[in-house]
Parts: structure tokens; C-alpha cells; sequence
């Protein structure tokens, strides 16, 4: 097991960690529940610098990387909505699309292809950080930040929508160009053996 998949492993732990901090009232609980999220997300920057770095990027670490990140936002926001900080039907959105999308790239992956990031994604990632930081900073301590958190949390929907068709949209045009493809090679087998059999006359005249 390399390091940038440790940092994924890791961040995965962190989930239940973050969870318990939020939903743990009193004291600074807040604020610790801050510092092990932005830690967490961290991780997320240095793995993928890593395995860039030293040419360590596998198809599992792909797969994980995304998995972790869907893990610790989804855990966030749903702990969120559960403080009534954040509106159950936003969330919805958010962790919903967190489930297609990852179930999208099951399929591509079965169909022997791996999905990467897109940079809509990825901003959807940064923002959603910005955004469960800034909400759980304003839930007790720095209410003047709910306007802020509002917005950034309209982005992260808007973002998570569009990277989802984005998604999608890829995930069928790859679908289609296999299918042709397939088609195509198909028919240049049947050409094939159309031919074998008219050779054997002309040998056998």
C-alpha cells in the first residue's frame, strides 16, 4: 500500500470522527469538528499531489479517492441537516447526486474504464469544504456568516448538478463509441468468414 492511498485511507476514518464531533454540543466541540474536517480535506490535496509526484496513481486509489470524498461531505452535511443548520431538501440534492455518480463509475469501471475527476467535480469538491466550514462556523459562534453560507451552499447544488450531467453525459458517449466499436469489429469478423469460403472454391477450381 503506497502513501497516497494511505492519505485516502485515513481520510475515511476521519468520517465518524467529524460526525461525533458535530453532533456533540458544548464546549469547543464546534471548532475541533472544523479542524478535523479541513484536515481530512487536506488529505484529499496531498494524496492526489503524491501519486502525481511519484508516479503512483493506481486504479484503485481512482476509485477511492472519490469515495473518501463523497464519505466525509455526505457525513457532514447529512450531521448539518440533523443540527437544522442546513435544509434536508438541499442535501438530498447533494448526497443524491454523491450516489448516482458513484454508481456511474461502478458501471464504467465494469465496462473496463475508469472515470476520473472532472474539473467540475473537483470545484464542487472545494466548495462544499468552503461551504460545511463556513455553516458550521456560523451555527453558533459567527452568525453573521449565514448569508455566506447560504450562497456557497446554492453553489455547491448548482455544482453538483451540473457535474452530474457532465458525468453522465460522458459516461454515454464513451457507452456509444464502445457500442460502435463493437459493432465494427463484429462485422469485419462476418466479412471475414464470408470470405474464407469463397477462397476455398477458387483454390479447390
Amino acid at each position: 500500500m503506497n502513501l497516497p492511498i494511505s492519505l485516502t485511507l485515513l481520510r475515511i476514518f476521519f468520517v465518524p470522527i467529524v460526525v461525533v464531533l458535530l453532533l456533540t454540543r458544548g464546549g469547543n466541540m464546534d471548532l475541533w469538528a472544523v479542524a478535523v474536517f479541513l484536515l481530512a480535506a487536506v488529505t484529499d490535496l496531498l494524496d492526489g499531489y503524491l501519486a502525481r509526484k511519484r508516479g503512483q496513481i493506481t486504479t484503485l486509489g481512482i476509485l477511492l479517492d472519490p469515495i473518501a470524498d463523497k464519505l466525509l461531505t455526505s457525513a457532514a452535511f447529512i450531521s448539518l441537516v440533523y443540527l437544522q443548520l442546513v435544509p434536508a431538501w438541499m442535501v438530498v440534492i447533494i448526497v443524491g447526486r454523491e450516489f448516482a455518480v458513484s454508481g456511474l463509475r461502478s458501471i464504467a469501471s465494469a465496462e473496463g474504464y475508469v472515470m476520473e475527476a472532472s474539473e467540475l467535480g473537483k470545484t464542487k469538491m472545494v466548495l462544499q469544504v468552503v461551504a460545511i466550514t463556513v455553516i458550521i462556523m456560523e451555527g453558533h459562534r459567527f452568525q453573521a456568516l449565514h448569508p455566506l453560507g447560504k450562497v456557497l451552499l446554492w453553489m455547491v447544488v448548482l455544482f453538483a448538478v451540473a457535474s452530474a450531467v457532465q458525468y453522465f453525459w460522458k459516461f454515454w458517449k464513451n457507452l456509444d463509441e464502445r457500442v460502435k466499436h463493437r459493432s465494427s469489429r463484429r462485422m469485419m469478423v462476418v466479412e471475414t468468414d464470408e470470405k474464407e469460403p469463397e477462397e476455398k472454391d477458387v483454390a479447390a477450381h
